[in-house]
């Protein structure tokens, strides 16, 4: 039963995860907390991980819970389903792509779907700032992840604006690395 409920629920995030694995990641959150597959804070931290180590976001992720609740059979399952529906529409697409993306209509529906997957971006990513710094003991504000984050915006904005180009996302994510293991595992 694991395995069919692993097939359709990853193969739910593949069909409908318009913009990308940022904005996947509030279809991941339900169907990962529907199924009871992880606690919030677990799937909080797996995508924490899932953004540092290499590849989709969307596959790690699958990957991992898929892993944890089926073993490899069911990673291969989650890993397959979250990429097949991806897999066969760029197929479609490629069949039929070079007169359609020349049509108006489509160009204004690909216009229109843009700034939807920029809010679905910013409010997971605002979401995850605040569950983040709101997750201390007893429910009040861990104002040291309020600062480590603030801290981490202004090293990554102070450096747009001095060397004209962002910081690498890589360096960003070791300078936030360490200053985790810093200020939390010392």
């Amino acid at each position: 039963m694991i395995y069919l409920d692993l097939l359709l629920g990853f193969l739910e995030v593949g069909l409908f995860s318009f913009g990308g694995a940022y904005a996947a990641i509030p279809l991941v959150r339900d169907v990962v907390l529907a199924h009871g597959w992880m606690d919030n804070e677990m799937l909080s931290y797996m995508i924490a991980v899932s953004e540092s180590t290499p590849g989709p976001i969307m596959v790690n992720l699958a990957t991992y819970v898929g892993s944890n609740k089926g073993g490899f059979l069911g990673a291969v399952i989650a890993t397959t389903a979250v990429m097949l529906p991806a897999f066969l529409i760029i197929l479609l697409i490629m069949v039929i792509a070079k007169n359609l993306l020349k049509n108006p209509y489509m160009k204004a529906i690909l216009r229109g779907l843009k700034p939807c997957v920029i809010g679905v971006i910013l409010a997971t990513g605002a979401y995850m700032i605040v569950d983040n710094c709101l997750r201390k003991a007893g429910g009040g504000v861990d104002v040291v992840a309020l600062v480590i984050t603030g801290g981490l915006a202004v090293i990554y904005f102070g450096s747009r604006k001095i060397r004209k180009k962002g910081m690498s996302p890589i360096m960003l994510i070791c300078v936030a690395a360490v200053v985790g293991v810093a200020v939390y595992g010392i």
